[in-house]
């Protein structure tokens, strides 16, 4: 992986050119991406990527009229687990009348992350802003009766966190798109290329409206998996985006015109092989807000998943799924506090930093300065007896907690003196200093990361 390039190069060519990455990313039950052959190339967009690389943790909003009655968005009247007729009724109970902004705003802030993605359309069609087409929005067509984005963006701007916007390519509500449920088919884009056309201009007047009113930092396409990038003139709507503001990303799924890739749900095995990437998950089962579903994950799950995410060179992308009213559910709001607390404690080794070591050489999660001189290694909650590092070169100058900054007695284990192969850290972790969730040691090296990567010969 490229982004790893820090400090000493030849330290890291040996540590990454000896490793292949497989990707492998489990996505929800409902449905699968699969990837294409990405058609843009890393070095071309790096330096518009390092704000994101640097990013650590986004907030995923899920919000729509599905939150009325609790269902699935979207996805519950295309699966006909209710009439599309019934789903559409929401609308009348959307009413957004708690919604505060700069509430949401602080709490994204609180939890520590660099920017937020919000559902501008989901594939219902229903927009949460005042769009100038003829098409269903919140504005228009819910109680609520005001656009929802501008106040969200400009509260995002007041706590300098990025602005993220979902959008999905698809549009099961539109009279122009061939899917309606998923067994159903309106026409086939062969045999009424002038409908489909009607679509994709319809489309492409959505994201300029939102382009142009909005200026998101990052794209967060949805729903490319029915049609291919040609059908969907990925390149041109790709270029279209880029010529209002050149510096804005794109999610991976808009068929191999995108930035960076998003596995869903489901932590990848191995260290995915792509340059930059984001892990989208939620803080329950479901995106959307489910009255019904109370199997919230605790602050702890969240803060290991993160730290295996930074591990392994990634970001993550936690949702939430507010109420119809504009109210987020008290076990998230928790979720997102703990979460916040944990960061500021051990921000130095989350945010600015660089996957960590290969496999192998640590059993958890770290993370590697810019600079690659200073390791941090991630402990789980009530850790026994002593950790250790395998295989490194370097001279260690310091070892310490960095929430306490007491310094951790550390030793070397099995070093022979003519013998190229390091010996064994081993390292003690004071109980008293260690944190409720994940202590985090800061080992402070005596230059650029160097790894013995042979197989403990004598030459």
């Amino acid at each position: 992986m490229r982004r790893f390039r820090a400090g000493d190069e030849h330290a890291f060519t040996v540590i990454y050119n000896s490793m292949k990455y497989i990707y492998i990313a489990l996505l929800m039950g409902f449905t699968a991406y699969a990837q294409g052959q990405s058609k843009i190339t890393p070095d071309s967009i790096r330096s518009k990527m390092q704000w994101f690389a640097d990013a650590k943790l986004g907030i995923f909003i899920h919000w729509g009229i599905y939150a009325v009655d609790g269902v699935g968005e979207s996805w519950s009247f295309h699966n006909k687990q209710l009439p599309y007729a019934d789903y559409m009724q929401q609308c009348k109970g959307f009413t957004a009348s708690k919604y505060d902004a700069d509430r949401w705003a602080a709490l994204i802030k609180e939890s520590g992350a660099r920017y937020a993605v919000i559902t501008t359309k989901h594939h219902d069609g229903v927009a949460l802003w005042n769009t100038g087409q003829n098409h269903y929005s919140v504005v228009k067509n819910t109680p609520a009766g005001k656009d929802l984005l501008r106040p969200f963006y400009k509260a995002l701007d007041k706590y300098g966190i990025r602005r993220g916007a979902y959008f999905s390519l698809l549009d099961w509500s539109h009279r122009d798109y061939p899917a309606f449920t998923k067994d159903s088919n309106r026409y086939t884009i062969a045999a009424d290329t002038a409908r489909w056309a009607r679509f994709l201009q319809f489309n492409f007047a959505q994201v300029q409206e939102i382009s142009q009113a909005f200026h998101p930092d990052l794209w967060w396409f949805d729903g490319d998996w029915e049609h291919s990038a040609e059908e969907w003139r990925a390149p041109a709507l790709r270029q279209q985006i880029l010529d209002d503001n050149p510096q804005a990303i794109i999610n991976g799924r808009l068929q191999g015109y995108g930035d960076y890739e998003t596995p869903e749900q489901n932590f990848p095995v191995t260290r995915p092989a792509f340059d930059w990437w984001e892990l989208c998950m939620t803080i329950n089962d479901n995106w959307g807000y489910q009255p019904k579903d109370n199997h919230w994950k605790t602050p702890y799950e969240i803060i290991t998943i993160f730290a295996d995410v930074v591990s392994n060179g990634g970001n993550l992308l936690l949702d939430i799924g507010p109420k119809e009213d504009g109210t987020i559910p008290a076990q998230a709001v928790q979720v997102l506090q703990e979460l916040g607390k944990w960061n500021k404690k051990y921000a130095k080794a989350i945010f600015n930093t660089l996957g960590g070591l290969p496999q192998g050489h640590f059993y958890g999660p770290s993370t590697l300065s810019k600079d690659s001189s200073t390791l941090y290694l991630f402990l789980p909650a009530g850790i026994r007896g002593d950790v250790m590092i395998k295989g490194l070169k370097n001279s260690i100058k310091h070892v310490r907690e960095i929430g306490s900054g007491q310094s951790c007695p550390y030793k070397i284990v099995g070093k022979i003196s003519w013998s190229p192969v390091p010996g064994l850290v081993y390292i003690q972790v004071p109980e008293k200093v260690q944190d409720a969730y994940m202590t985090v040691l800061e080992v402070q090296l005596d230059g650029p990361l160097e790894l013995y990567r042979g197989k403990g010969g004598l030459k």
